[in-house]
């Protein structure tokens, strides 16, 4: 994969998992019980043993519960969002 095919015009912050707690009032151990039922993302290596969340990703989650969403729905836009991780272009 050439370089350039990662690279796009449009800043994505990553969150470490203090501000993803934060921003969507829930505790660390209810952030990865999200993970498991598959109503989260899953976070990203940004190496090390460090990982964090696409911003894009969070906000997406969050406008979501807050259009009243159910979490099957949630669950296919997690599914969705993470499947864009690999083709973003």
């Amino acid at each position: 994969m050439a370089l350039t095919s990662i690279i796009t015009p449009q800043i994505n912050h990553l969150y470490r998992r203090p501000i993803v707690e934060a921003a969507m009032g829930k505790t660390r151990s209810t952030l990865y019980r999200d993970i498991k039922k598959g109503v989260l993302t899953k976070p990203v290596s940004i190496g090390g043993d460090r990982v964090a969340w696409p911003a894009n990703e969070i906000q997406a989650i969050n406008q979501a519960r807050i259009a009243g969403m159910s979490e099957a729905d949630i669950k296919l836009l997690v599914i969705e969002l993470e499947a864009l991780r690999g083709g973003a272009a």
